[in-house]
C-alpha cells in the first residue's frame, strides 16, 4: 500500500519559498532565518510536555536506568548525537544514554535503505541493549510515522518502560504508541519535504532541554557550571580550573592543587575549597547529598 504524506505538514509546500531556485544566495538565507524562527515557537507550545520529559528522564537516571533516543534518518543521527555528547559534558558513563539509529551505527555517515521500514530492527535493537523496565525509550521521527520507532516504542511498553515520542505532525503515530507525545508543529518545510531542516531545528531544541534538564536535575551542575565535567584534556582541565575559581573565588595554583587531591573530580574539588575539608569528607558529603553540591554545602560538620 502507498504511503500518504499529503497530510502531513512537514510534507507539504511551503508558499513562501516556491520561487526558491530564483532567489539570490541573501533571500535564501533571510528565508530560512524567518522559518527557523518558527521551529523555536513551535517547541514553546509543547514546553509542558517537555518538562515531563524532563522528569521522567531524571528519573529513570537516578533509579540506574537509561535514557535511549531510537530514530532514522535525521532523527536518529539527532538522537546519537545528544547521547555521544552526555559522557563529556556531564561525566555521565557512556551507557547511561544511548542512540539507536535504524541500520546501525553505519547509519550516522550512510543511509541504510529500507531499515527505517522494518517492523522488527526497533524491537530487535532495544532487546540487543538489554532494555528493563526502568529505562525511558524516546522515539524520534519528523514525520511521526517511521515504523522502526513505532514498533520500537510498542515493544518498550509491552515491557514496562516509560516511552516519549517526538514528532512535528500533531497525532501522529508515533504519539499514539507513546505514554507521551511531544510534537511541535514547525510546518512545511523551505525545501518540501526536508525535514532536517526545521523539523531537525525543533528535535534538537527539544532534545538539548531533556538531557540537559535531566542531568542537571541528578545533581550534574552546580549554579550553571559543569561541574562533573571529564579532564580528558588540556582545555578540559582550564575550564575545570576556572569552574573552582569562579565558584571558590581560589587562585589559579590553589584550584589546580585542589583538582590533583581529588583526582580531577571538580565537585570534590568544590566541596574541599568552601568547607576547607579532605577529599575524603568531601566525598562522604556528595554521597549524602546524591551527588548535588548545595545539599552537601548545607550538611552539618561531621
Amino acid at each position: 500500500m502507498m504511503v500518504d504524506l499529503s497530510r502531513l505538514t512537514t510534507e507539504q509546500r511551503n508558499p513562501a519559498t516556491i520561487d526558491l531556485d530564483q532567489m539570490s544566495p541573501l533571500e535564501i538565507a533571510a528565508v530560512m532565518n524567518q522559518e527557523d524562527k518558527k521551529a523555536v515557537l513551535a517547541v514553546q507550545q509543547v514546553l509542558p510536555q517537555v518538562a515531563t520529559a524532563i522528569q521522567w528522564a531524571a528519573d529513570s537516571l537516578r533509579q540506574g536506568g537509561r535514557l535511549i533516543y531510537m530514530g532514522a534518518g535525521t532523527s536518529g543521527r539527532l538522537g546519537v548525537l545528544d547521547a555521544v555528547e552526555c559522557p563529556p559534558t556531564f561525566g555521565s558513563a557512556p551507557e547511561s544514554v544511548v542512540g539507536l539509529i535504524a541500520g546501525g551505527d553505519c547509519a550516522f555517515v550512510k543511509a541504510v535503505e529500507g531499515a527505517e521500514d522494518s517492523c522488527t530492527l526497533g524491537a530487535e535493537d532495544l532487546q540487543r541493549i538489554h532494555l528493563q523496565p526502568p529505562d525511558l525509550v524516546i522515539g524520534l521521527a519528523a514525520s511521526g510515522r517511521t515504523p522502526y520507532v513505532i514498533h520500537g516504542l510498542r515493544y518498550a511498553r509491552s515491557i514496562g518502560c516509560k516511552t516519549v515520542a517526538i514528532a512535528c505532525n500533531a497525532g501522529s503515530l508515533i504519539g499514539q504508541e507513546a505514554d507521551l507525545a511531544i510534537e511541535p508543529v514547525t510546518g512545511p518545510e523551505v525545501l518540501t519535504g526536508s525535514t532536517r531542516l526545521k523539523a531537525g531545528t525543533a528535535q534538537k531544541l527539544i532534545l538539548n532541554m531533556i538531557s540537559t534538564g535531566s542531568m542537571v536535575n541528578i545533581g550534574k551542575a552546580y549554579q550553571n557550571l559543569m561541574v562533573d565535567v571529564q579532564l580528558t584534556n588540556e582545555k578540559l582541565e582550564v575550564r575545570a580550573q576556572n569552574i573552582l575559581m569562579e565558584v571558590t573565588d581560589c587562585s589559579r595554583t590553589e584550584a589546580a592543587g585542589a583538582l590533583q587531591r581529588c583526582s580531577g573530580n571538580v565537585k570534590q574539588a568544590i566541596v574541599t575549597l568552601l568547607e576547607h575539608c579532605s577529599p575524603t569528607e568531601a566525598h562522604s558529603r556528595l554521597e549524602q547529598a546524591q551527588g548535588h553540591i548545595r545539599q552537601a554545602l548545607k550538611l552539618p560538620e561531621p
